[in-house]
C-alpha cells in the first residue's frame, strides 16, 4: 500500500489575521486574468505549514456566462504522469516491476514487440524519464488525422502503441531524451500486465481515493461531470478552435489520453498533490529518491526529467512538479523543495500567446513572491 500522510482537508480554518494572504491571491489572480484574455483561471497554494489557500477568477462558460468556481474541473493533461509514475514506484518497491529490467522481459511475448524502435534495449526506466528515443505518436499527421476523422473512438492502449510501431529510433536507449506520452502509454501497458487490472481503476483506487483527491477523476468517457468549458487555440494540432465541449461532450473525447495524461482535476487538487507527492510521503523515500534523478532535458537552460517529474530551476530554488496540456486547457503544479510550498494552476484556454500572454509557470512565480521569499541569483 502506499504510505500514510497527513492529509490536507477542506475544512482548513485560517486564522483572522491571515485574511489578507488570501484577499491578497485572489486580487492577483484577478489582476492577472484582466491582463491576459484568458476565460477563467484557478489557482491554490499549500505552504509549507500545510495552510492552503485557494482563488478563481472568470468564466467556466463564456457562451452561458457561468462564473468559474472551486468545483470546476479541468483537463490536467500530462501532470496525468505523476499518478502513472506513482503507482509504478509502488509496483517497484513491491517487486513487482524493475526500473532496469529491460521492457522486453514484459511484453517480449506481444505480437507487435519487434517493430518498436530500440525494442530489445529500452528499459522501464528509460521510459519513465523519456530517454528510450521513441517519437510522440500524439502529434503525429497518421494519429492527428484519425483523431479528426473519429473524435469519439475508444483506443485500446496498443492501438496507440501502433503509431510508433515501425518508425526509426530518434536515438539508442539512454542516450538523449525526447518527451513522448508514447513512453507512458507502454508503461501503462506494462503496469496492466503485471497486475492484471485496469490501469485508471487502480490508480483511482489506490490513489485518488486514498489520499482525498475528491475533485479528480479519470478522464476516460466523453462526458465528465463538473467541467469547466476550454477553449482550444487557433491551429490547435486537434484541427478545431474554440469550445472544446458541446453539448456536453468533449469534441475529442480525453480517453485517447491513457497513461499519457488521463485525468480531469482541480488547482485545490493538484497543490495538494504536488506537496504529497513531493513532501508528505505519498511512496518510500528510496523510492522518490529513484524519482527525483534526473536527466538533461530540451525544455529550458538546466532543466532535468526523473521519473515522471520535472526538475526546474526557480527563483525560489529548485522545483518539482509537472505541466500539462490538453486542446482548451493548461495545468502547472510546481512545488519548490526550500519552502515546501506547492503551487497549482489551470487555465481553460491553452492560447499561451493569444490568450495567457506568458507561460504558466511565470504565472505561478508571481503567486510564489506573494508567500515565498526568492533566492539570490547565482
Amino acid at each position: 500500500m502506499f504510505r500514510a500522510v497527513l492529509l490536507l482537508l477542506p475544512a482548513l480554518v485560517f486564522a483572522a489575521d491571515e485574511s489578507n494572504l488570501q484577499a491578497r491571491l485572489q486580487a492577483k489572480l484577478d489582476e492577472m486574468r484582466a491582463a491576459s484574455g484568458v476565460a477563467g483561471v484557478s489557482a491554490a497554494i499549500v505552504l509549507g505549514d500545510g495552510k492552503l489557500r485557494t482563488a478563481v477568477s472568470g468564466l467556466a462558460d463564456v457562451e452561458t456566462k457561468t462564473p468559474l468556481t472551486l468545483n470546476h474541473r479541468m483537463l490536467a493533461g500530462s501532470i496525468g504522469k505523476t499518478f502513472v509514475a506513482a503507482y509504478a514506484l509502488d509496483k517497484v518497491q513491491k517487486g513487482k516491476l524493475g526500473l532496469d529490467d529491460k521492457i522486453e522481459k514484459y511484453l517480449g511475448g506481444e505480437p507487435w514487440f519487434a517493430r518498436l524502435p530500440n525494442a530489445r534495449t529500452i528499459t522501464i526506466r528509460q521510459l519513465m524519464n523519456h530517454t528510450s528515443g521513441i517519437k510522440e505518436h500524439v502529434t503525429s499527421p497518421e494519429f492527428t488525422k484519425a483523431l479528426r476523422e473519429n473524435p469519439e473512438k475508444v483506443w485500446t492502449p496498443v492501438e496507440l502503441v501502433g503509431f510508433a510501431l515501425d518508425t526509426p529510433a530518434l536515438f539508442p536507449a539512454g542516450t538523449d531524451w525526447a518527451y513522448a506520452d508514447t513512453n507512458y502509454v507502454i508503461l501503462g501497458v506494462i503496469l496492466e500486465k503485471i497486475t492484471g487490472k485496469p490501469l485508471f481503476a487502480e490508480i483511482d483506487r489506490e490513489i485518488v481515493r486514498t489520499y482525498r483527491l475528491t475533485r479528480t477523476l479519470p478522464s476516460d468517457q466523453p462526458s465528465i461531470p463538473e467541467m469547466a468549458t476550454g477553449y482550444s487555440r487557433p491551429n490547435s494540432p486537434f484541427g478545431y478552435e474554440g469550445p472544446v465541449i458541446m453539448k456536453g461532450k468533449f469534441r475529442t473525447s480525453p480517453q485517447m489520453e491513457y497513461a499519457g495524461g488521463g485525468f480531469a482535476s482541480t488547482a485545490y487538487d493538484l497543490a495538494r498533490w504536488a506537496k504529497m507527492i513531493y513532501d508528505n510521503g505519498v511512496i518510500t523515500e528510496s523510492m522518490r529518491d529513484e524519482m527525483l534523478k534526473g536527466v538533461p532535458a530540451k525544455t529550458g537552460r538546466g532543466d532535468k526529467y526523473g521519473l515522471g517529474v520535472q526538475i526546474r530551476e526557480s527563483p525560489f530554488g529548485i522545483s518539482y512538479g509537472h505541466g500539462g496540456w490538453y486542446p482548451g486547457y493548461l495545468s502547472e503544479m510546481e512545488y519548490f523543495a526550500d519552502s515546501g510550498a506547492a503551487i497549482a494552476i489551470q487555465f481553460n484556454s491553452d492560447d499561451i500567446r493569444g490568450k495567457l500572454k506568458r507561460p504558466p509557470r511565470a504565472w505561478i512565480f508571481d503567486i510564489a513572491r506573494l508567500f515565498l521569499d526568492e533566492k539570490p541569483a547565482k
